[in-house]
């Protein structure tokens, strides 16, 4: 549940939308994903949201750790004065393993990503950390193998690698801080489930390479302008053309006599899958980015 607030268009979009969204304190998709299981969904007759457990939502809203700060998201702070999730402690160790899974899968299929898109070829990956390592012993073991076949054997083997150096650390952190409740775990002062300082390092490495050769790559940023823009251009028409709304969109503004216009807009762009926003903006504009 904790990637539910994402945008489309991945971080481009949540960005764009944090830009139009300045004025009323910008956007925040781990905000957003609280909004909405707790506001924004609504299934049943006695209440809004899906009625989670205050763990579930405690993890949804900390699984990167404490919130502090003078600059909480608007909505999560009036959330935690009403049901305190204890913004300033740590997670539970289930919030812990989800976080750190995450970074060990996009990681992964972010590096898969970009070797089929060629962004990058194998000889690349030479002096990344493990993937480097993991090239070199293929191709000595395998000489003749193909590249479809070595690509799998890199992402299996990063995987691994990170998974054991998880469990290994947090295993020793558990045994050194031996928290007996879940209140240990949240006030210990520490995060428990995390990689060994060793592949933490890697790991940033394996980070900087795709932030300069994936996320940065030229291609990438001419679909991230096409992105911003097409986010950019549905906000802008649903703001200012009554008639260019959806009709989900109409139903709720017209409910809604506040002044409230443009987060409704910002929720419901929010919510949108990629393909749905570029649909959106077919059926408005003749110019929509190529974003394939």
């Amino acid at each position: 549940s904790h990637d539910f607030g994402h945008t489309p268009f991945g971080h481009a979009g949540e960005d764009e939308l944090d830009r139009l969204m300045a004025a009323q304190g910008g956007f925040d998709h781990n905000a957003q994903s609280l909004k909405i299981v707790t506001l924004l969904e609504r299934q049943y007759a006695q209440f809004d949201g899906l009625n989670l457990s205050w763990e579930t939502l405690e993890g949804l809203v900390k699984h990167n750790g404490p919130v502090t700060g003078e600059n909480i998201p608007a909505y999560m702070k009036a959330f935690n004065e009403i049901y305190d999730l204890e913004l300033s402690s740590h997670a539970s160790v289930e919030a812990q393993c989800a976080a750190v899974a995450d970074d060990i899968a996009y990681n992964a299929h972010d590096l898969d990503d970009g070797l089929r898109a060629g962004l990058f070829t194998l000889d690349d990956l030479e002096d990344l950390p493990i993937a480097g390592e993991t090239l070199k012993q293929t191709r000595q073991e395998f000489p003749n193998l193909e590249p479809r076949r070595i690509r799998h054997e890199i992402i299996r083997k990063q995987i691994t690698a990170m998974v054991e150096d998880v469990i290994s650390n947090s295993t020793a952190n558990l045994d050194k801080i031996k928290p007996q409740s879940s209140s240990d775990v949240r006030h210990c002062g520490q995060t428990l489930v995390e990689f060994s300082k060793p592949m933490a390092g890697m790991e940033q490495a394996i980070k900087l390479f795709l932030r300069v050769r994936m996320y940065r790559a030229p291609t990438v940023m001419e679909m991230r302008a096409g992105a911003e823009k097409i986010i950019s251009d549905l906000f802008s028409v649903y703001k200012s053309d009554v008639k260019a709304r959806p009709e989900r969109l109409k139903q709720i503004t017209e409910l809604d006599e506040s002044d409230n216009l443009v987060q409704h807009i910002s929720d419901y762009i929010a919510s949108m899958t990629d393909s749905f926003a570029i649909a959106e903006h077919k059926r408005l504009f003749d110019d929509t980015p190529e974003l394939g």
